[in-house]
């Protein structure tokens, strides 16, 4: 039986959910394609002010991975745009002239920023806070400038400054309302929130109308219609949003402020839906997670021909964290005539609470420093309670009975997701889960916008009593209820040997795990068996597979070792030739001091690798990527040792280590470090008569300066100290942790007295030389993939693996 096509326009947060529903609900029954602009897996992007502020990453924030969509046989066409859509014929068409037939079509655009039709709106400098492209763009300018104006007090307004305040801008936040968040909040609350902000910095002008952007070329001010000027060099929009409605109107599908839909959220064309932001019923558009994902997943239940009422819109709710600060507001926020309110107002602890009563009911809620009650205060707007239930439940937590003892089981914790007290503690029962990360996983509490995650932690102390621990270490995923350094006693005790043996003698919950735990696995297998240990090149992550990193057109990113980064003529002639061969479209000299080519097909990696005759640079791997080096003693008059000689024995003597981590080192000749060692993994610089070794240094959004670990004499001790150092690193951090947050983590006054002890060091070495003389050939077996044709350079000496 044919499968039906399902095909999903639109890579975000609420189509991405239907499709994990329909999965849910009828495996393999339907073909599967997604389209999505951005270059990227689905992510989650209320967490976007968090990339912007440096607290993660996008890795981080990432909902479902490559592996993800691979794993359910979905195909993703990342950064590919549905241009029209046939809805007779069924056929739509896109940005790259694909053509694509569908039995099903899900429309998921989404929305689009608001950028006000001001003069100077199209300069340089003037950006919205929309996408992972804005918040790239915000970082750059960061760098260059020092001035920012955020024009919007709303909620991604706030989070745009706190984020321009971390990355060390000054920020003026233009607002046209007398208080800030003037949607979700009353002005008692506005007000106290600005008072917070402007104790981190924040300056705020209220009551403002922008007039224009001022500047030539890039922005460099803004006017206002009072006449007032403020200089800006980096101006974010951040007044709203609409619907991305236009592919639809375009293609005949009937249009309001949304896409018209149904309680089952069908348009008026035959098997064409709409779902999240896009969307418009019964005259409502909404833009929170909780609607989304409601409509979802009855989306979801429709087309898999499970009988349900459909969707009959929400009761919206508000629960957020603006620069570390606790709001929530549900329903109702102001009062009028009609309305009496409960309010609470603690000055002393910044605590304000107001709950409004109309006939006798609560209808609505605003909630500033403690919103512990605000999940509560929905679930008893929903049911039409009165105020005397609300406050009996408040009386029971003075009398000592607690919060979460008190809650009714079908009390919704999760409003995102739906997801209810009763169901978090039947998983942690049956689960034998432990810690906010497994319940995450399990049953998607917190998994959203994280503001459940306190009530969450709450409910398994109170389920689990004196087993539970806040700050005890989380499992490596939620296959599992195991910590990494339970998994790895188990490996060691139990002679464990492979993933598969290791996911069946723990009991892991999904018998082939997941795309988190098999590549920390296959590491920490490697690790602790360096000689025997077998590979698994099929639990790698998809750019280590391939041996090149996917781009946002698909193509793929090759880059080609060069020692310390030199080069020569014949490397790059070889590099010029393919480039015209595989009609490449960018070569790009890299931050690591190596040539990028970019926009390789990627049925053309076999031939660019086969006739480059050179090895991988590593640029996807976990493990060594690049050493870079100044020009060194040899030719620099500042220069006081050969940095660019130990720069090369350290990259080939590391080359092809696997890591928890990418790692970059540089060697600088003299105490300019213009190889940048103080944002390096591992950054070594040249004195006269010594070197200084710094470890721990991140370049990235988690900006982080390396710190002294030692000062040694000689190249030979700068080996060893870098082999005990990567090695303590290997054996003792978790997967995907970098140094600089391990560093950070267990010190380096610690990691000092480690390296210290003789004894300790000279077994670290030798446990370093113990993995290295194994490191695999990953270019010659990559032969036998068929992804890569040729190995390691001739003249570089690399050990036959161990049979």
């Amino acid at each position: 039986m044919r499968k039906k096509k399902l095909v999903l326009i639109g890579n975000g947060m609420a189509g991405i959910h239907t499709i994990e529903e329909i999965i849910k609900q009828a495996p393999g029954q339907f073909d599967i394609t997604v389209f999505g602009k951005e270059p990227y897996p689905n992510y989650n992007r209320i967490q976007l002010s968090k990339v912007l502020q440096g607290d993660t990453e996008i890795e981080d924030i990432t909902l479902n991975n490559w592996e993800w969509y691979e794993e359910n046989n979905i195909t993703l066409y990342a950064g590919e745009a549905v241009t029209s859509i046939n809805t007779k014929d069924q056929v739509l068409e896109t940005d790259k002239h694909r053509e694509l037939p569908y039995d099903h079509l899900i429309l998921a655009t989404g929305s689009n920023p608001f950028m006000l039709p001001l003069p100077g709106v199209e300069k340089e400098g003037v950006t919205a806070f929309r996408d992972i492209k804005d918040c790239e763009e915000m970082i750059a300018a960061s760098s260059k400038y020092q001035k920012a104006a955020v024009i919007g007090g709303g909620l991604l307004g706030l989070e745009a400054a706190r984020g321009l305040l971390n990355l060390g801008m000054e920020v003026d936040v233009i607002h046209i309302a007398d208080y800030l968040m003037e949607r979700q909040l009353d002005k008692t609350a506005g007000m106290m929130l600005q008072k917070e902000l402007e104790e981190q910095g924040m300056n705020f002008l209220l009551e403002k109308q922008t007039a224009s952007i001022t500047g030539k070329d890039r922005a460099r001010g803004l006017l206002f219609k009072d006449g007032e000027k403020i200089k800006a060099d980096l101006v974010v929009m951040a007044v709203g949003i609409k619907p991305n409605i236009a592919l639809a109107k375009e293609s005949g599908i009937p249009v309001n402020r949304g896409i018209l839909v149904n309680d089952h959220m069908k348009t008026e064309i035959k098997n064409v839906y709409a779902v999240g932001e896009c969307a418009e019923h019964k005259g409502m558009v909404y833009g929170l997670v909780a609607p989304l994902y409601q409509q979802g997943q009855e989306l979801a239940k429709h087309i898999c021909g499970i009988d349900s009422e459909g969707y009959q819109g929400s009761v919206l709710a508000t629960q957020l964290k603006v620069s570390g600060v606790d709001v929530f507001s549900t329903g109702k926020i102001n009062e009028d005539s009609t309305t009496k309110s409960y309010k609470v107002f603690d000055e002393w602890r910044g605590i304000y609470q107001k709950v409004l009563i109309d006939d006798g009911k609560i209808s609505g809620a605003v909630l500033f420093g403690d919103t512990k009650d605000g999940n509560r205060l929905l679930s008893l707007i929903n049911k039409g309670a009165g105020i005397e239930e609300y406050l009996d439940g408040k009386q029971s937590k003075v009398t000592g009975s607690g919060p979460i003892s008190e809650m009714p089981s079908d009390e919704i914790i999760c409003g995102c997701n739906g997801v209810s007290k009763g169901t978090i503690i039947e998983a942690i029962q049956s689960q034998d889960l432990k810690t906010v990360e497994q319940v995450k996983g399990c049953t998607s509490a917190s998994r959203s916008c994280g503001g459940c995650s306190s009530l969450v932690s709450d409910i398994l102390e109170h389920t689990l009593g004196d087993e539970y621990h806040h700050n005890q270490q989380e499992s490596i995923c939620s296959c599992t209820p195991h910590t990494r350094d339970e998994v790895i006693e188990e490996i060691k005790h139990k002679g464990l040997t492979h993933t598969k043996e290791v996911m069946n003698v723990l009991g892991w919950k999904s018998e082939e795990g997941c795309s988190k735990c098999k590549p920390a696995l296959n590491y920490y297998l490697g690790m602790l068996n360096p000689t025997e240990y077998q590979d698994e090149k099929e639990s790698r992550f998809v750019n280590e597979r391939l041996h090149a990193n996917i781009q946002k057109d698909g193509t793929y990113s090759v880059v080609p070792r060069m020692y310390g980064g030199v080069t020569n003529a014949e490397e790059l002639r070889k590099v010029a030739n393919i480039a015209d061969k595989c009609q490449v479209k960018l070569i790009k000299v890299t931050g690591g001091q190596r040539l990028d080519l970019l926009g390789v097909k990627k049925e053309d990696l076999p031939n660019i690798w086969s006739e480059l005759d050179m090895p991988s640079g590593s640029a996807y791997a976990k493990g060594l990527r690049t050493v870079k080096t100044c020009v060194g003693a040899d030719f620099c008059r500042f220069g006081t040792q050969d940095s660019i000689g130990l720069g090369v024995k350290m990259e080939k003597k590391f080359e092809g280590l696997n890591t928890p981590h990418k790692v970059k080192m540089s060697v600088s000749a003299c105490p300019r470090n213009c190889a940048e060692g103080s944002v390096k993994d591992v950054g070594v610089v040249g004195l006269d008569g010594e070197f200084e070794i710094y470890v721990g240094g991140n370049g990235g959004t988690h900006m982080r300066k390396a710190e002294l670990l030692a000062k040694v004499k000689t190249e030979q001790e700068v080996m060893e100290t870098t082999a005990a150092f990567l090695q303590h690193y290997r054996e003792n951090a978790s997967y995907l942790e970098r140094t600089s947050a391990w560093v950070e983590r267990v010190g380096i006054e610690h990691v000092k007295e480690v390296l210290s002890d003789k004894n300790t060091f000279i077994n670290l070495v030798q446990r370093m030389d113990e993995a290295l003389s194994i490191v695999q050939e990953p270019w010659k077996e990559a032969l036998e993939d068929g992804r890569l044709l040729r190995d390691l350079y001739q003249n570089v000496k690399v050990p036959t693996k161990s049979k």
